[in-house]
């Protein structure tokens, strides 16, 4: 069994957002995103897989696919295979989300 705590992926650059691999295997893929100010990430797609996102920390602004919401701490949601993903930080304060894909991307 492999363990990780996740709190030792999240740091914060103030040029981009940051993405580091929790953990990879051949039927799974996720990654911790490190999101402040401004900063976001996509539009990132992948046709065979299907992800689960879930806000660890702070508030976001999702789009999956044409549907937009705002996701507070805790929030979750899943993104269909071949819908894009963009998340922005929506709040003054950094966000931290914990993406997870099966099978990982091609």
């Amino acid at each position: 069994m492999k363990t990780r705590n996740v709190t030792d992926l999240i740091f914060f650059d103030e040029e981009a957002a940051r993405t580091e691999v929790l953990y990879e295997s051949e039927q799974l893929f996720s990654q911790v995103i490190c999101l402040q100010e401004a900063q976001g990430v996509g539009p990132m797609q992948d046709p065979g897989s299907e992800g689960l996102l879930v806000v660890l920390s702070g508030e976001v602004a999702a789009q999956i696919g044409r549907t937009r919401t705002r996701m507070k701490q805790w929030a979750s949601a899943t993104v269909p295979a071949g819908d894009e993903l963009t998340l922005r930080n929506a709040s003054p304060e950094p966000s931290v989300v914990l993406l997870v894909l099966a099978p990982p991307p091609g």
